[in-house]
């Protein structure tokens, strides 16, 4: 079994997070959802919680457990950090190692391996900034899967942008962590 961050950002595609959560905790993974406060106003930290079987974290000030830091407990426990879906914003704060919100901080403090699944209009994907934030990613070694190439999106336009679909991101998933499943 291993131990994987989910982060969940404000996409249309937010909601396909549920389907990935119940995914990869019927492959007995233990998956710990990291929310932005715009993904939840797609989804519910309780589904969430619910499907995961963790708490859900939605801020850094929530942590009234011990005096230790909660959110580099997370961090250090993870054997790979997922972003599904990932929008223009959480990618613009990766590259540049911005830490202003609990996923922001998280994937900062985290050293496991990293795959992001981008979902967002098809002219923020091509955006010069945007391709500029996924090479600089990349260039540190962190994993991207889709956007998917066609399709229409929630934005009424057609084309790239679509976050990948879920037995995709599943696949890779595994594929990264090398089939640790139960």
């Amino acid at each position: 079994m291993a131990t994987i961050l989910l982060g969940v950002t404000g996409s249309i595609a937010a909601y396909k997070a549920a389907d990935l959560t119940s995914q990869l905790r019927k492959r007995n993974h233990d998956v710990h959802v990291i929310m932005t406060r715009d993904a939840t106003e797609f989804i519910t930290p309780l589904t969430l919680q619910v499907l995961s079987r963790n708490p859900v974290t939605t801020s850094l000030y929530d942590e009234k457990e011990s005096w230790h830091p909660g959110h580099i407990q997370l961090a250090d426990s993870a054997d790979l950090f997922v972003v599904a879906p990932a929008t223009a914003n959480i990618l613009a704060k990766l590259s540049y190692g911005l830490a202003d919100d609990a996923l922001s901080a998280i994937a900062l403090a985290c050293q496991a391996p990293v795959l992001i699944a981008p979902a967002m209009n098809g002219k923020m994907w091509s955006h010069p900034a945007t391709q500029e934030n996924v090479r600089r990613l990349q260039e540190r070694g962190v994993a991207f899967i889709g956007p998917e190439e066609e399709g229409m999106l929630a934005c009424g336009y057609e084309g790239k942008g679509r976050l990948w679909a879920v037995d995709g991101i599943v696949a890779r998933i595994e594929e990264m962590l090398g089939g640790r499943s139960a």
